[in-house]
């Protein structure tokens, strides 16, 4: 769980609170504005499970290249050069 996400469940939670007042005391402007923190606090979450979710996916492959890397340095080195050589090719349209 990242800043993002904890800040959002924040946001979410008072705004539910504002709403909440806002609504006892009939006030429409302090119940807008809860529920306007509410949206907040969701699209901060749903962006600090995005960012959880890339982690847990990115980190492993990142790892396992590292490993690779120092595992066979010479290999890593010729399916670098390869790869460079695909990009190079394809950019120029062959």
């Amino acid at each position: 769980m990242n800043s993002d996400t904890l800040t959002g469940t924040a946001n979410t939670l008072g705004g539910k609170i504002k709403e909440g007042v806002g609504a006892a005391l009939g006030d429409k402007q302090i119940e807008a504005e809860g529920r306007a923190d509410q949206a907040t606090g969701t699209v901060q979450q749903t962006i600090g499970d995005a960012r959880d979710a890339v982690e847990d996916t990115i980190r492993p492959v990142v790892d396992y290249a590292r490993q690779f890397m120092r595992e066979r340095p010479f290999t890593a080195a010729a399916l670098g050069g390869v790869l460079g050589i695909a990009i190079i090719n394809t950019l120029r349209g062959k």
